[in-house]
């Protein structure tokens, strides 16, 4: 059936009604209800004003930090917790793997004087004695000089087991490649290394077996 032009106007306006209806409902912005805000954050709020809330908030759990974190959040100065600087550190363990290395290192061409030489000014006179005697024992140098044997070592810190305010104990892993009339051969020893000093000034003290001594 054909329209008449007043019942053309009538429909045009309806239908722009309609549109218009819809447009609003898609695109005008509607209030959030509780599923569709739990999708997307919260947007930050522009307001000049905060709004104030109507109870007590809840006091906030403490914030946990490690132990490598200072106040701040950043890395920690573990050295203003201990009785030695970095420097200190550094110093004393230098002097444990050179005292260690040459310790592992002698030949059965050497008197107990000239196998020391080289610790000595890395170590107390009272462990000089011990180590000398120790290495002039006459069944033990027998051996060494019978079998011709040499030995270069070669040492490596493995852990710091102790420590006190003009003391330190690392146990050292030393690494010794020997040759004698057997032919070469090789042995890795643990020992724990103390020394005594303070800065930048170690000596040590003592080396013992690691599962013997310096607990």
């Amino acid at each position: 059936m054909e329209l008449t032009p007043v019942q053309r106007i009538v429909t045009f306006t309806v239908v722009v009604l309609v549109l218009a209806g819809l447009g609003a409902y898609l695109f005008l912005p509607k209030s959030n209800d509780g599923a569709s805000a739990a999708g997307r954050p919260k947007p930050a709020s522009s307001s000049s004003q905060p709004i104030q809330p109507t109870t007590t908030p809840a006091t906030p759990p403490p914030v946990s930090r490690s132990p490598g974190t200072g106040s701040g959040g950043g890395p920690a100065d573990i050295y203003s917790w201990l009785p030695f600087t970095q420097s200190g550190l550094t110093s004393a363990a230098k002097v444990t793997t050179t005292f260690a290395s040459d310790y592992g290192t002698y030949s059965y061409r050497q008197t107990a004087t000239s196998y020391l030489a080289p610790m000595k000014p890395l170590m107390t006179s009272a462990l000089a004695d011990v180590i000398g005697r120790a290495f002039a024992t006459p069944g033990v140098a027998a051996r060494r000089v019978k079998s011709q044997q040499t030995a270069t070592g070669s040492a490596t810190i493995t852990s710091l087991r102790a420590f006190g305010p003009n003391s330190l104990t690392f146990v050292v892993s030393l690494d010794e490649h020997l040759t004698s009339t057997s032919g070469p051969s090789q042995q890795v020893i643990s020992y724990a290394v103390t020394l005594t000093g303070s800065g930048d000034t170690w000596q040590v003290s003592d080396i013992e077996y690691a599962q013997d001594g310096n607990q």
